[in-house]
């Protein structure tokens, strides 16, 4: 299993990512009930330059890179945003960039990341998934950064951790979106290190529940995979990031989808935040959940690239106005 990374490979990160990535402020949930004081807040990683927190994980990997192996060009296998991160921090290094990615990825995610830069190659979903589980990269001549696993990748991911806690260290609770791991691995690392007490919830869609199916059996278990969540919709648990994931989640909370929805159209008519499906995750699962249990609360806001018809047809639901109300 990997290690969780040190206070020092956090701190080191967040010295790398000074001028690259944005250092996200804490914003309350906004509510109608002004006189409500706020115990939920966001950290909005729509903010980045690519609109999602990857820019954190991936500018530290490749940047722990050597000079040779960056000059080889880089590469990695996303549903499209660690693939937009890896095509903007290719160019900053000056250096080539693809990206493995399904044949359903959102358009938009695809686009964008060619837009970056980055090189698609588009896969069925069973070979998609072969690729990683077999470790088709060997023997490429790409220097390949993986999405889940790679340490400096978490160590730059939980700089979240690092700023949440030295901006809230009273926060009871936090959410993090689950997907492969790579940013739950980082974050609860970072938290855990800062303040032991936190309590840590990965947050997944009910339509792909792979660490809440594996934390119920007791081992790294895959699941039917079916979600609008494509940002996490990853069906199984890496034998390498289960015992760390273990480590550090305290809880294992399930979001249906109609109220990932719900959070979506919230944030973007309260807040004025657009996000995608897994980056309304971590909200809808706080908004679920008894105030008393949840204390005081930070939701990580993962990401913003959502198809422009599916937001339409989000923000035109009524019958989302009131629901998790």
């Amino acid at each position: 299993m990997p290690e969780r990374p040190t206070l020092a490979e956090f701190e080191a990160a967040a010295e790398r990512l000074k001028g690259v990535a944005v250092r996200t402020p804490l914003v309350p949930l906004h509510d109608y009930d002004a006189s409500a004081a706020p115990d939920i807040f966001l950290k909005p990683e729509t903010m980045q330059p690519v609109t999602s927190f990857k820019i954190r994980g991936v500018f530290n990997a490749v940047a722990s890179l050597s000079d040779e192996e960056r000059a080889r060009g880089v590469s990695t296998q996303s549903a499209g945003n660690t693939s937009q991160a890896l095509g903007w921090v290719a160019r900053y290094f000056g250096v080539s960039a693809r990206s493995i990615m399904p044949q359903s990825a959102p358009t938009s995610k695809v686009e964008a990341s060619r837009a970056y830069g980055v090189t698609p190659v588009l896969l069925e979903a069973e070979p998609f998934w072969r690729y990683i589980q077999e470790a088709g990269w060997e023997g490429e001549p790409y220097a390949f950064i993986h999405p889940w696993t790679n340490r400096a990748l978490m160590a730059g991911h939980g700089t979240i951790g690092l700023e949440i806690i030295a901006d809230w260290p009273e926060v009871d609770t936090v959410y993090v979106p689950v997907g492969g791991g790579g940013l739950m691995g980082g974050v609860g690392s970072a938290l855990k290190a800062l303040k032991p007490s936190v309590r840590v919830v990965g947050v997944e869609p009910e339509g792909c529940p792979a660490l809440h199916a594996s934390f119920e059996a007791g081992e790294p278990v895959s699941v039917a995979c079916s979600t609008m969540c494509d940002g996490v919709g990853v069906p199984f648990i890496t034998e390498e990031n289960y015992p760390l994931l273990r480590e550090v989640v305290d809880e294992v909370a399930l979001v249906p989808e109609k109220a990932v929805k719900a959070a979506i159209k919230r944030l973007a008519l309260r807040n004025k935040i657009i996000v995608e499906g897994a980056g309304a995750l971590s909200v809808a699962a706080a908004l679920a959940a008894p105030a008393d249990e949840r204390g005081t609360a930070v939701c990580v806001v993962t990401g913003g690239s959502i198809d422009s018809d599916k937001l339409t047809a989000i923000l035109n639901d009524s019958t989302l106005d009131d629901y998790g109300r």
